[in-house]
């Protein structure tokens, strides 16, 4: 057959890379509105619910119970049940009606009236909901700080660039398990090095990931995942009554944590229940909530190319972030795993977050080049700074970010290159050369790194860890090299512990380690002049991107 030249071409293209499905309700590849999802109700007895969501308590599942038992706020509960859905959505969309007199409603739905209600919005009203239902006031950002090789020395430079170029939390995980406490402190080191105030975690195997918290090698956790089926909540060997209870032992230790999930995972592990993925997503936000947790890592994460291969997925991840808002909760909205081929998909799902603004607009930006991260690649990397850091310019909106210069950069990442040098030293852990050092400090990735010693370095990390090396070791070790600066940054860091107010919804730290969350920065947007405005100062930051000529240039 005579092909058109137009289709040959569009056939090329990078979207059509991707892969793509139609809707297939009976095993869950529906992102919304699955003819399986039920209808909304709710009956209370005696204080305790009798039925859910057309489900009698008798015939409750373990998640049914949970969130029956502890998620839902039962005093407005027979109210709200009643009010028609499109008024709710309106409400929430009205930027005459303040957040805190919609909470009092949406933390009372049930999952099914929650997902009705959304179902009603547009993204654009699903953007104005955001914009007012997150609970910090203030937009931040999270990054990925990871390598194929587990370099410390390079880790320790990266977080330290990623800091200055503005995130306020950085997550890392390892090629090889046994390299965590080795790449736990590496970004501990480096992230200071950047910034002071800075929270760090380490995703690995929850005992060990508990374990570097409470040595203080790391500050916060998010990689504790809930699911909405409860044959696939059992295939992981836990309960939302396990997971309620490692949280709380997170919690006890002053180490500030949050849940993860995503719409789709159900979908990949078989059990969907023919059940829309959002629905069951609802689900997993509401066993959050019930287990009394502050925040949620959800935006499908690392099942992103599952919702964005069916009709309205990506709709339906905006929606998942905005539920979380509505429970209360805070959110950092994915955008962390790629999943098209084409960077007009990956810049448009990133726009839903990114516009209105969430406490966490990427949970996880690769500050590295996508080559080097270990959770399989982000939908933002270090090659896209400059382009995040012009749209922000463009558009007038905080991403999270700021543009920095070569020179500025150059000498953060030697610094935190020689600090962690003088730690490894300072702990009697293998050498850091100064090549090391030097190859850190102008470094794009791991291909630019000599390599180390691997079989070395993991039988040190194993010592470490048997000689018991806490944060306190980490302070000592800088203090007495010459890097008294970041040792108090560190030291800092260890008394957020026992104060523990990092613990409070939507907390991050500024530098000089005041608390900024939705307790004493709640949002208050209602409609143009309220909510978040940036201030002229970090307009001029913004603004400062490199490579604008300015009037000096044409004298």
């Amino acid at each position: 057959m005579k092909r058109s030249k137009r289709f040959q071409i569009l056939e090329q293209r990078d979207v059509n890379k991707d892969g793509f499905v139609k809707e297939w309700p009976e095993v869950g590849l529906i992102a919304m509105n699955s003819p399986s999802d039920p209808e909304p109700s709710i009956k209370i007895e005696n204080g305790k619910v009798v039925e859910l969501d057309g489900k009698k308590r008798e015939d409750f599942d373990m998640i049914d119970l949970f969130i029956a038992d502890y998620a839902i706020n039962l005093d407005n509960a027979l109210e709200v049940i009643e009010i028609d859905s499109t008024e709710i959505a309106r409400k929430i969309v009205d930027v005459n009606i303040p957040r805190e007199e919609i909470i009092k409603f949406t933390t009372a739905m049930t999952p099914a009236k929650m997902v009705d209600v959304v179902s009603k919005m547009n993204v654009v009203e699903m953007m104005m909901a955001v914009q007012k239902m997150r609970a910090r006031k203030t937009p931040s950002n999270q990054c990925h700080v990871t390598n194929v090789k587990d370099n410390p020395v390079q880790i320790a430079a990266d977080a330290a660039e990623a800091a200055l170029r503005g995130f306020d939390e950085m997550e890392t995980t390892v090629a090889v398990v046994r390299y965590a406490p080795f790449n736990a402190l590496a970004l501990l080191v480096g992230s200071q090095v950047g910034r002071s105030g800075v929270l760090t975690q380490c995703a690995v195997e929850e005992a060990t990931e508990l374990e570097l918290g409470m040595r203080g090698l790391t500050c916060y956790a998010e990689t504790v995942s809930v699911y909405g089926t409860e044959r696939v909540f059992v295939d992981g060997d836990d309960t939302p009554w396990s997971k309620a209870f490692l949280a709380s032992a997170y919690a006890s230790r002053g180490l500030k944590m949050r849940f993860t999930s995503g719409t789709g995972a159900e979908v990949l592990m078989g059990n969907a229940e023919g059940k829309s993925m959002l629905y069951l997503e609802a689900k997993c936000i509401y066993i959050t909530r019930g287990a009394g947790v502050q925040g949620l890592q959800n935006g499908s994460i690392s099942c992103i190319g599952v919702p964005g291969s069916v009709p309205s997925g990506i709709r339906a991840v905006l929606a998942e972030n905005l539920i979380t808002t509505m429970l209360d909760l805070e959110v950092a909205s994915g955008n962390d795993q790629t999943f098209s081929h084409s960077p007009m998909r990956r810049t448009a799902r990133t726009l839903m977050q990114m516009l209105p603004g969430t406490d966490f607009i990427f949970s996880g930006y690769s500050a590295v080049p996508n080559y080097d991260n270990m959770f399989a690649g982000s939908n933002f990397d270090a090659s896209d700074f400059d382009d995040y850091n012009i749209i922000q310019r463009d558009l007038k909106v905080d991403g999270g970010l700021q543009p920095v210069t070569e020179e500025e950069v150059v000498a953060i990442r030697n610094k935190a290159a020689k600090a962690i040098q003088a730690v490894f030293e300072g702990l009697g852990l293998p050498t850091v050369t100064d090549e090391e050092v030097e190859a850190a400090t102008y470094a794009n990735g791991s291909k630019d790194m000599p390599e180390r010693n691997m079989v070395e370095d993991i039988k040190a990390a194993e010592e470490m860890m048997n000689r018991g090396i806490t944060g306190v070791d980490v302070v000592k070790a800088l203090y007495k090299n010459g890097f008294e600066d970041i040792a108090e940054r560190v030291l800092n860091m260890l008394k957020q512990r026992v104060s523990g107010d990092y613990l409070h919804t939507s907390a991050i730290l500024d530098s000089d380690y005041n608390v900024i969350s939705a307790v004493n920065n709640c949002n208050d947007y209602m409609g143009p002049g309220t909510g978040y405005r940036m201030s002229e100062e970090r307009w001029d930051q913004i603004k400062d991107i490199r490579n604008a000529k300015s009037p000096e240039d044409f004298e």
